[in-house]
């Protein structure tokens, strides 16, 4: 649903989008729709957005923003991101609000998971 003023959309570089569209869906069940060569897009998944081809990435460190994923099994979610070639770049680590690791996904962007328990 379009709210007014309300973010509706986010766009992300990716080198390699055969590579972050099979991560996405093996790990986050995404399902994506191309339109050309060097873009596609996803929907129904808390924010719709898309990638695009170029040979840049989205970090954290370099005042990108950061997504984060809910997981009510962070264990598992992390051993997904693990087996679908995302690597994990801030291990599993306590907050106030509960847990939370960081990953890459194959194009290199980052991306967080959180959960209330560990």
């Amino acid at each position: 649903m379009n709210i007014h003023e309300k973010l509706n959309y986010v766009e992300f570089a990716a080198h390699d989008l055969q590579a972050t569209k099979t991560f996405f869906s093996a790990v986050f069940a995404w399902e994506f729709v191309d339109y050309g060569p060097e873009y596609t897009a996803f929907s129904k998944q808390g924010l719709d957005g898309g990638f695009y081809k170029a040979d840049l990435s989205n970090k954290a460190e370099s005042g990108g923003a950061l997504l984060v994923f809910y997981s009510e099994n962070i264990q598992a979610t992390q051993q997904k991101v693990i087996e679908n070639k995302g690597a994990i770049v801030r291990p599993l680590f306590e907050f106030p609000g509960g847990f939370r690791f960081h990953f890459t996904e194959p194009s290199g962007n980052e991306f967080a998971v959180w959960s209330e328990r560990s």
